[in-house]
């Protein structure tokens, strides 16, 4: 059997728009469950889980099923990458530790078969509102995430989920492509071709929440947005020739 490398992104995991998390957690463990013997490598690029902070002594509460079935898939041999996105951004030591997995943050160009991919969440790539930018600085800042690490959780974390409540519109609206113009991410992939590495076949990006296979125009490259699991249950595949993208249906 072909051993295959799947690609997914933008589960948000625990969000408290979902309407039953608990069950919306159970469907992703039967798509891991189904990609099993199959999956030579897995790529989690970003927003897996919708809140994530690891304290030094504990960890949040919740996600046993989903970790669990990633632990089972890192046991049996499949190599699992997370790309941290910009909700489950404070990733440290534990889940890379205890499951055995890969944690990258920002970006990772891989060669898998014959074909090189750019790898990331893309929330940090390209041209960024000042705004944005200074929120992704703060969050990564290292005293700042003392500071939030020495409030007691039961403060930061409903804090942190209502924060999150902002996405609540992805519930009512299917985000869709709306042109070159709207998606700052061809762009950069285009620049990236042209300027240091003209031999990147797939430029693979969650956060959009849109699914979309885009030719750039310079050679065969191609872009790869993965959509998410709040609409579409959206993932890729790479069979060693080509990438393709699936919805999951049960």
């Amino acid at each position: 059997m072909t051993k295959k490398t799947y690609f997914i992104s933008d589960l948000h995991l625990g969000a408290s728009y979902l309407t039953s998390p608990l069950d919306y957690e159970r469907r992703v463990v039967r798509f891991l469950d189904s990609i099993a013997s199959t999956a030579d490598r897995l790529y989690l690029l970003g927003d897996i889980i919708d809140y994530w902070y690891e304290y030094r002594t504990v960890v949040p509460r919740g996600y046993t099923r989903f970790l669990g079935t990633l632990a089972r898939l890192a046991d049996s041999g499949v190599k699992i990458t997370w790309f941290i996105g910009n909700h489950d951004i404070w990733l440290f030591d534990y889940i890379s530790s205890e499951i055995g997995l890969k944690v990258v943050d920002g970006y990772e160009t891989v060669t898998i078969g014959h074909k090189k991919f750019f790898l990331s969440h893309g929330d940090g790539l390209g041209k960024l509102p000042p705004a944005f930018r200074l929120l992704r600085a703060t969050f990564r800042n290292k005293l700042c995430q003392k500071l939030f690490a020495a409030i007691h959780p039961r403060w930061t974390i409903p804090f942190a989920h209502r924060w999150s409540d902002h996405s609540r519109h992805y519930s009512d609206t299917v985000p869709q492509f709306e042109g070159e113009d709207s998606e700052p991410l061809i762009e950069f992939s285009r620049n990236y071709l042209r300027d240091t590495d003209p031999g990147i076949d797939y430029f693979v990006y969650g956060h959009r929440h849109i699914l979309l296979d885009y030719p750039l125009g310079i050679g065969n490259s191609r872009m790869i947005i993965l959509g998410d699991w709040i609409h579409h249950f959206s993932y890729a595949t790479f069979d060693g020739n080509d990438i393709s993208l699936h919805i999951f249906k049960e």
